[in-house]
């Protein structure tokens, strides 16, 4: 994949996440109106607001994962926000273990490993992004984890024995990406834990 093909990538993950974050909104918008006047109520409203609010937080994850990114900083607030939203949807528990604002490229890299810690913990655990220096670690633990050797033990190169399926693309992504920021990718896995430093 060349850089193009990053960049290409980039700006359709982005033209996709903003033209549907829009219209989820306004969903929402709309559920706290009828919400408020009392029209519409019930476990049937909560499974509405909680499947939209779901998929709006998994939006603006999606933008930063697979979006265009700069340098631009992004604050502790809104990447906590953002993680907190991601982690009522789902089943795993995020660490965000930084405390300073830090360039939207870098936390779309530290997305991309979470999104592949998240592969490998079907039935759930925990992701603790760390930041010491110029080195990222994001590691994911669990009782029981579900790791594709294959995927793993090449995302360094980035190139895969299987081909990777829309469910796997972020072990893809993530090498090239680094690539195009001048980062190297390193992974490894045992029975309870999967890291990944970049």
């Amino acid at each position: 994949m060349s850089d193009t093909t990053v960049n290409l990538a980039e700006l359709i993950g982005s033209r996709i996440c903003h033209d549907l974050i829009s219209p989820i909104g306004a969903i929402t918008n709309g559920l706290e109106l009828l919400e408020i006047v009392g029209l519409v109520q019930g476990p049937e409203m909560e499974l509405i607001s909680g499947s939209v609010g779901s998929a709006g937080a998994r939006i603006r994850f999606f933008r930063v994962a697979f979006g265009s990114a700069s340098d631009q900083p992004l604050g502790r607030a809104e990447v906590s926000e953002l993680l907190k939203d991601v982690e009522r949807a789902g089943r795993v528990r995020v660490n965000w273990h930084l405390t300073e604002a830090v360039p939207r490229n870098q936390v779309k890299l530290a997305f991309l490993s979470l999104m592949c810690c998240e592969s490998a913990m079907p039935f759930g655990g925990e992701v603790t992004i760390d930041h010491r220096g110029n080195e990222w670690t994001v590691t994911g633990s669990a009782d029981k984890l579900n790791v594709d050797n294959d995927l793993w033990k090449n995302l360094p190169k980035g190139r895969f024995a299987s081909k990777v399926t829309p469910a796997q693309v972020q072990f893809a992504v993530l090498p090239e990406t680094a690539a195009s920021m001048g980062r190297r990718v390193a992974a490894e896995t045992t029975s309870t834990r999967v890291v990944i430093r970049f």
